[in-house]
């Protein structure tokens, strides 16, 4: 059994060395974790954080040592705001028997270390909270006229406070790329109004955390939308997929 960084109850010892399904995990797991979803612990398993065996039907069965790494993924979440990488960093750490060094509890992280690398970019997005015209320009490699348009059809649009979101940087790039397939801005605007539907319906799962009394639990609330974010990412490519007839390699 692995080692709990940040203490709490052990989970493994309570069920022996029975194998159980996701829902007896999501039962162990929500007194200490009351958020948790099943939905959840299928993301960190999709993350290969979690590794649970599999019936001959195709039934997930968990095992003492996965319900106590779930705990620890969670705590590591919650307690020092943790991205799933630096987490599966930690948790080989341990495995190896190293001693690991976590931030203090309670300490917020900076918000783009919140996320989750559900999107696999080619370099890492400006750290600042918010990016000038010049920067946006400069990191995107498009030209003035490019961003007008895009921004004429509501594709990239400066935040309240002046300014772009660095993620900006990411929507350029890709319009850009698409551009070199034949797709205008004006054929996109059906995509950014998908993202934006999907964006709220995002918000309305999180609002109840962020109006939450716990301050951890407000806190986490980040968190979740960013993996809601991720899985709402997976399930538009795969329904296009499906919808092209194309195979995921």
């Amino acid at each position: 059994m692995l080692r709990t960084p940040t203490g709490g109850a052990g989970f493994g010892t309570a069920a022996g060395d029975r194998l159980v399904s996701i829902g007896t995990v999501l039962n162990q797991l929500r007194d200490e974790f009351p958020e948790v979803t099943i939905s959840k612990i299928r993301f960190l398993e999709a993350e290969g954080l979690v590794e649970p065996r599999r019936t001959a039907s195709g039934y997930r069965k968990f095992s003492p040592q996965d319900v106590e790494r779930l705990a620890q993924i969670l705590r590591m979440q919650r307690d020092h705001y943790l991205p799933l990488k630096v987490i599966r960093e930690h948790l080989d750490a341990l495995a190896r028997g190293e001693q690991i060094k976590l931030p203090a509890p309670g300490r917020r992280r900076d918000l783009v270390d919140l996320a989750e690398g559900a999107w696999e970019q080619d370099a890492e997005p400006p750290t600042a909270a918010r990016i000038g015209r010049a920067e946006l320009l400069a990191a995107a490699e498009v030209s003035e006229a490019e961003l007008l348009e895009w921004e004429s059809y509501g594709l990239i649009s400066e935040t309240d406070g002046g300014g772009y979101d660095p993620e900006a940087v990411t929507v350029a790039r890709l319009i850009a790329d698409l551009g070199r397939f034949g797709l205008e801005p004006r054929h996109l605007r059906s995509v950014k109004a998908a993202a934006d539907r999907e964006a709220g319906l995002i918000e309305q799962v999180v609002a109840p955390l962020r109006r939450h009394r716990n301050p951890q639990t407000r806190a986490h609330a980040e968190a979740t939308a960013q993996e809601l974010a991720a899985q709402s990412v997976r399930l538009h490519a795969a329904l296009v997929r499906s919808a092209l007839g194309i195979r995921s390699q």
